[in-house]
């Protein structure tokens, strides 16, 4: 049942935001009952604690952000050939470029 009264303060959280009402937990609570589910006090309670300390957007716009970015290997250049190496990656950025100008020239529109 827990999971069922942190998804349904979740609902509720989201349902006063969006409304520009305060989140409380009073709000979260009457929010519950109105909706006919019950759910252990604790939920409403932990759920304004948490609104206090992080803006609701801001918590929707980092889903899925994790902890710490994961290390990028990059190997670094051996003497002299390192000019060699950067002249095939500004090839590809040129040609991509190309293939971006090659769309924009077909002359065809969603709107003509």
């Amino acid at each position: 049942m827990s999971s069922v009264g942190e998804l349904v303060c979740t609902y509720a959280a989201l349902l006063l935001y969006d409304d520009g009402i305060p989140i409380t937990a009073e709000k979260i609570a009457t929010v519950v009952k109105a909706a006919n589910i019950s759910v252990e006090s604790y939920w409403p309670s932990l759920f304004a604690k948490l609104f206090e300390k992080r803006d609701v957007e801001d918590l929707i716009l980092n889903v899925g952000t994790g902890g710490g970015g994961a290390a990028v290997a990059v190997a670094a250049p051996v003497a002299g050939g390192g000019a060699a190496a950067a002249a095939p990656a500004a090839e590809e950025k040129k040609e991509e470029k190309k293939e971006e100008s090659d769309d924009e020239d077909l002359g065809l529109s969603l709107f003509d």
